[in-house]
């Protein structure tokens, strides 16, 4: 009785303490408004929660044929020794993760370019400027009468006209000699093309900044997995930097930087009705963060102090999923030590976001909705502005590996096997089973034949001792028969249906002993170009889904938050995974190949060589800034070569013609002693002189009339 009292009394303490704990929380904490937009927050993340409960059991499985784990739904008999599971699940899913890396990271660079529209606009798409200073100052003064200039447009308009690339093409007004691009005057310049390459080395450095070849290959390998890979971003962090002074001292430096990362698919919680992200109206991301964690959210901007401090006042309130429980290996503990933070980006009602004094811009002040990212933990609001970027998009990008057209989620390697895994798996452990149960004798023994209480053990060697007089055999051997061959043929038939039904073949990540077609160069070549079919679907929906607009995100970025005015133009952003499906050494060819064709003079003033030396230099995974020269560095390089030719002119050879073409000299095969050269032409010509031949500017030369000289 004493007992019950003392349990009473403990439970009767425990509720007050609780109450008490629930009314302070209400004094401090509670907030009507707040309340209205976690309400809000949290309706969403529920919605989008429930309605992906299909595809969490869909990446599960996809997770356990990964791991080599059996389901609760896989039940063994008592007789079924062996629980082999042939994890031909995880061989695919790495040969298609490595296969995807090697051809976005093929060029040694993230595979996103800058290029200029086909008609940019807002700046010059080729420019051409002339070298010689006289036509220059002739240009300056009647500007209306070149070729290079609009109608009616001066010179001064001409070179505002030029906007950020005036400053570039400063030196080349310098540098630049007559002579270099087909023309005896001028040269062609690429504004938009000079911008655009700018904007491109900027966005690189940035994605190199923010380690984004480690996000971008942990979102392909989700995607190979899963079905799905997502990144978010950019948004923008202080990254230190460590640095020591002139003393020796250290010191750090803060750098505010775009950053992206990689999402992974059991924190992306989208738009249950949405197919694609662009038909999104929010998306939920869910974190799990420390205590530490929490905290340094106070140095990232308009996080609200006060509410951070709330929350981790109010302890850490993370509990875990029920897929959780099955990837931890862990069903008894449903609580962590962490705290559970929900990320939203998404459209919320005006009324909603006026009442939290969010200051609305003029523009979206009669809109019913504006978007808005929020942070919410514990009740608390952390976070709450409007969508910082402009245009405004929410800052995620899911690419599928096969498409899936009714949901955002796509397919991956591990769930088009599924089948054929079990498949696998079965017959697998069918054949373990029945080379164990045959590969042993079973022993049958007549007793009454034999003198009783021997040991019925056997062994080599082993006797023994009959009765007297008893007639038949006393011991007997069955053999079971041995039909693990055809359980390997069935399991070697379920291995071909995986290769077809995720089209990526054995052959491709290391199959041997090939038969039929494969077995010669050619013939392999050809499944090989076959089966890559399948991977540049896939690398397709990457480039299209998440390089594409990530890199587009970027750009915005970048002229929204730090324009400048040099990387101004009409440009457009193109994700470049699929070229790499080319062999480098194949490209390098073709583009080798090509140089040969435009070697042709009557060729040469329609190749532009300057991409081409560029797109040479790629394919041998070299970068061609550092190699190759620019338009005024080439210019330069030109005229040091003309200066050293003109300085060491080569000897003539006996048979050979001259450096300008001469005929060969007297004495050498082909040019008889006393041979004379005469101009038939009819440009004034004779008898100009022995075993020599006109120079321009001489009398008899007839370069300028077509006419060629004969020999006499």
């Amino acid at each position: 009785m004493e007992e019950d009292e003392i349990f009473e009394n403990e439970m009767m303490m425990d509720d007050e303490t609780s109450s008490s704990i629930e009314d302070v929380e209400k004094d401090l904490y509670h907030d009507p408004q707040a309340g209205e937009i976690v309400q809000f927050v949290k309706e969403k993340y529920t919605k989008a929660e429930t309605a992906r409960q299909l595809d969490e059991e869909r990446w599960i499985q996809a997770y356990r044929n990964y791991r080599g784990i059996y389901g609760p739904d896989v039940q063994f008999t008592s007789t079924e020794r062996s629980q082999v599971f042939v994890k031909v699940t995880k061989t695919k899913v790495l040969a298609a993760y490595g296969q995807i890396a090697d051809v976005l990271f093929g060029g040694n660079k993230f595979p996103i370019t800058i290029d200029p529209t086909k008609l940019p606009e807002g700046i010059e798409e080729v420019v051409n400027f002339e070298t010689n200073p006289e036509i220059r100052k002739a240009v300056a003064e009647q500007p209306d009468t070149m070729e290079e200039l609009l109608p009616g447009e001066t010179y001064q308009e001409y070179q505002e006209r030029l906007g950020a690339m005036k400053a570039k093409l400063a030196p080349v007004m310098d540098d630049v000699k007559p002579g270099i691009n087909g023309s005896p005057t001028s040269v062609h310049i690429y504004p938009a093309e000079v911008a655009a390459k700018k904007m491109e080395k900027k966005i690189h450095d940035q994605l190199e900044e923010s380690h984004a070849k480690k996000h971008l290959r942990a979102a392909a390998f989700e995607s190979a997995l899963f079905g799905t890979g997502i990144m978010k971003g950019p948004f923008a962090v202080d990254k230190e930097y460590p640095n020591w002074n002139d003393e020796g001292e250290y010191s750090l430096v803060f750098k505010t930087i775009p950053q992206t990362s990689s999402v992974s698919i059991w924190n992306f919680y989208p738009d249950p009705d949405a197919a694609t992200m662009e038909e999104a109206e929010y998306v939920v991301e869910r974190h799990k963060m420390s205590r530490s964690q929490l905290r340094s959210l106070k140095n990232r901007p308009y996080f609200r102090e006060n509410a951070i401090d709330n929350a981790l006042s109010l302890g850490e309130s993370y509990n875990k999923e029920w897929w959780e429980h099955v990837m931890e290996d862990n069903t008894e503990q449903d609580h962590a030590d962490r705290f559970e933070v929900l990320e939203f980006w998404g459209f919320v009602d005006t009324e909603i976001i006026e009442k939290q004094g969010v200051e609305i811009p003029e523009e979206l002040k009669d809109s019913e909705q504006v978007s808005v990212n929020a942070w919410i933990c514990n009740s608390q609001v952390l976070r709450l502005v409007m969508n910082p970027f402009t245009p405004a998009y929410i800052p995620y990008f899911a690419a599928p590996y096969e498409m899936n057209p009714y949901s955002i989620f796509g397919v991956g390697i591990a769930e088009n096997m599924d089948d054929t895994q079990t498949l696998m798996n079965g017959f697998m452990r069918m054949a373990v089973d029945n080379a164990a149960l045959s590969g042993n004798l079973l022993i049958e023994i007549d007793e009454t034949n034999l003198v009783p209480g021997q040991d019925l053990s056997v062994y080599p060697g082993k006797v023994f001792r009959r009765q007297g007089g008893a007639p038949g055999q006393a011991i007997f051997g069955t053999k079971f028969p041995n039909v693990s061959n055809e359980n390997m043929q069935m399991f070697d038939k379920a291995r071909v249906l995986a290769d077809e039904s995720t089209g990526f073949p054995s052959f491709a990540h290391g199959q041997t002993g090939v038969s039929g077609v494969g077995r010669t160069a050619s013939g392999i070549s050809m499944l090989m170009s076959a089966a890559n079919g399948s991977i540049r679907n896939v690398v397709k929906n990457i480039d299209d889904y998440l390089l594409a607009p990530l890199g587009k995100a970027f750009f915005n970025f970048n002229m929204q938050f730090d324009y400048d005015k040099e990387v101004k133009g009409d440009l457009e952003v193109k994700a470049r995974g699929t070229e790499s499906l080319m062999a480098n050494e194949v490209r390098s060819q073709r583009l080798m190949q090509f140089m040969q064709v435009v070697s042709n003079p009557a060729l040469a003033p329609f190749a532009r060589m300057d991409y081409i030396v560029r797109e040479i230099a790629k394919s041998m995974d070299l970068d061609p800034d550092k190699v190759g020269n620019n338009m005024s560095e080439a210019a330069i390089q030109a005229e040091i070569l003309k200066q050293f030719r003109e300085a060491n002119p080569p000897e003539p050879q006996p048979g050979v013609p001259g450096p300008e073409g001469a005929p060969p000299q007297e004495g050498a095969q082909g040019a008889p002693a006393g041979a004379q050269v005469q101009d038939t032409s009819g440009a004034g010509g004779g008898t100009i002189g022995t075993g020599t031949a006109p120079q321009p500017g001489e009398q008899g030369f007839s370069g300028n009339t077509g006419g060629e000289p004969t020999m006499q």
